[in-house]
């Protein structure tokens, strides 16, 4: 099944990439997306991480969630720099749980706090990941957990 919705899926890629609809082009399109079927599935690459389905539900929620967040995290690291006011920069350094199950998951929770400004991933391990916070009130945000949640995990779901 997911090597069949993985060819759909590239189809329909490759025609919106390449505009043409000819039925010669069509064909030789469809070729190669067959072809690049039987190499990925020969090589076993195609795999529950590489072309998760089952989250692709969750995937609006969480996009406006992280717009959200970007947007309220770059006002405060403009307050921040303008000092209007600000605390003052604090920075810290956390090392914050991971609740995530699967790599994906882990991976997704990581660039997600480096996305929001005033945050970066340093470190990321199997239990843990290491955020440079440029302000004390973002690492308490982290702390909270409230971003955590928010990720879409594959084996949380099952």
């Amino acid at each position: 099944m997911k090597v069949i919705s993985f060819g759909v899926l590239l189809f329909a890629l490759w025609a919106l990439l390449s505009g043409y609809f000819s039925p010669l082009l069509l064909s030789l399109g469809a070729i190669s997306v067959a072809l690049t079927l039987y190499l990925a599935n020969r090589m076993n690459v195609i795999d529950h991480e590489s072309y998760p389905l089952h989250l692709y539900s969750k995937f609006p929620l969480f996009f406006a969630y992280i717009m959200r967040e970007i947007v309220i995290a770059n006002i405060d690291v403009v307050k921040e720099i303008l000092k209007i006011g600000s605390k003052g920069i604090s920075p810290q350094v956390i090392k914050l749980p991971l609740p995530q199950q699967t790599d994906l998951g882990r991976a997704i929770y990581a660039n997600s706090i480096t996305l929001t400004p005033g945050t970066v991933t340093v470190e990321l391990d199997k239990n843990f990941v290491t955020v440079h916070a440029l302000t004390k009130e973002g690492a308490d945000e982290l702390l909270s957990g409230e971003m955590s949640v928010m990720i879409p995990d594959q084996l949380a779901d099952k």
